[in-house]
């Protein structure tokens, strides 16, 4: 049964890979036998990684949300790897307030930008889009692969924004609505290509996430932890498990799921 969790030879490409979960995301694979394609915006920063990781890793620098990028990427990857067996989408933009005196105003629905909620489908939804649509057909003509499209449990419910109340009442900021559009999204366009590409021998499968501990301001954890069934965040590497059973034959029989792991948050 563990050789069915192994991923020894196995060529699998990890977007946005230098970021928090994209570094955890790579080293299970990693850790699990695959080839590992660092795949970012930054090339310096993707080989640096790529080494840290070891001699099975190398980096290639790709934008999603630019098909010639990817194309150009592609191209490198089959001639170092002659192959791609696993796509991670993890590339996103998630919310981020660059001047706390005008978070509130920044984030509330009223007033959100509407640039940036073109910027965050740009990257969260089109970029998962022009990587399948360049890296994945090349599954599809293989006639094998396991794609993994990294969601959100707020793809799945909405907000809760008393999370982001501050001791006193006063708000924060507000989770903002492009990022459960755009993983709602996410998770939709999982269910279209497992459909289309299941008699090609591709899976397509998502994951959510819940929230990840991450130097957040104690109210906040302290909050969301009471939210959860195991009464805390997540670490950065509770998803290593869960990532390589959607990669590897252990999950064979799977496709146009959501693989849901955060603490119990959504089941209650």
């Amino acid at each position: 049964m563990i050789s069915e969790f192994s991923l020894k030879d196995k060529v699998a490409i990890v977007t946005g890979a230098t970021g928090l979960l994209g570094r955890e995301h790579c080293k299970a694979l990693y850790e699990s036998e695959a080839i590992v394609v660092v795949a970012d915006i930054d090339q310096k920063a993707c080989d640096a990684f790529a080494h840290d990781l070891g001699e099975r890793a190398f980096g290639v620098a790709m934008n999603v949300t630019d098909a010639a990028s990817l194309r150009k990427a592609k191209e490198s990857i089959l001639a170092k790897a002659g192959r791609i067996d696993i796509l991670v989408n993890n590339a996103a933009i998630n919310d981020k307030v660059e001047d706390p005196q005008l978070a509130v105003e920044q984030s509330a629905f009223e007033t959100f930008p509407e640039s940036r909620w073109r910027q965050m489908v740009d990257v969260n939804v089109t970029g998962v889009f022009l990587a399948c649509q360049v890296l994945g057909t090349v599954m599809a003509e293989q006639g094998r692969g396991s794609i993994i499209n990294v969601a959100s449990t707020y793809g799945m419910v909405a907000p809760d924004q008393n999370l982001y109340k501050r001791p006193d009442g006063t708000q924060a900021f507000f989770k903002t609505a492009a990022y459960p559009t755009t993983k709602g999204a996410v998770l939709a366009f999982t269910r279209f290509l497992a459909a289309y590409w299941g008699k090609k021998g591709v899976r397509v499968n998502s994951l959510s996430p819940g929230g990840v501990e991450a130097g957040q301001d104690d109210y906040f954890r302290n909050k969301y932890s009471e939210r959860t069934m195991l009464d805390r965040m997540a670490k950065p590497t509770d998803y290593r498990g869960a990532l390589v059973f959607l990669a590897s034959d252990a999950s064979g029989y799977m496709t146009g799921s959501n693989l849901v792991v955060d603490g119990g948050w959504t089941a209650w």
